[in-house]
């Protein structure tokens, strides 16, 4: 019932207040009950990115890992290498920049008025005859042959020096 949900719930929290006894405590209780392994490491797997994120990429391999681990032996013995996984998360840095971030590309998605803005033709492929003709990928610069970066844009003109890394104000 609920306290499915309320658990779930502290074990996030307590691993994002970097509370490594208190996420091992609500695992354990998770796990005792009964909670499917599975479910605890799909939540594992969200939290890598959404609470942990770019402060240590190497979160999203060990969630998946943790996944998989649990996904081949099963309970028991996989509780130990969610207890791992809980605890790594607990331990690591924590960063929502990108989580910020992409909710702020759907707010802006979900505020635009109209069609929405074309892709520009620079960016555009042109794998036809025609589609070179109309000015499909005319004046793309492809950054890998230069030795630093392009001044180059890549977002639409509607919205060119947009940062949606930056808070936006709604």
């Amino acid at each position: 019932g609920e306290e499915h949900y309320n658990c779930i719930s502290a074990l996030h929290k307590s691993m994002r207040g970097s509370d490594e006894n208190a996420s091992l405590y609500w695992l354990a209780r998770m796990l005792e009950g009964g909670e499917d392994p599975l479910y605890v490491a799909r939540r594992l797997v969200r939290f890598a990115s959404e609470d942990i994120g770019l402060a240590d990429p190497l979160a999203l391999t060990q969630a998946v890992a943790a996944y998989q681990g649990c996904h081949f032996i099963g309970m028991p013995e996989c509780e130990v290498i969610l207890a791992q996984c809980v605890v790594y998360f607990a331990r690591a840095p924590k960063s929502i920049e990108v989580y910020r971030a992409y909710g702020n590309v759907k707010e802006c998605l979900r505020m635009h008025t109209g069609p929405l803005p074309p892709v520009p033709l620079h960016l555009r492929n042109a794998p036809t005859r025609l589609m070179k003709n109309l000015g499909y990928g005319k004046g793309y610069k492809y950054n890998p042959i230069y030795k630093e970066p392009v001044e180059q844009d890549y977002l639409p003109e509607e919205l060119k020096g947009t940062d949606f890394f930056k808070e936006r104000k709604t």
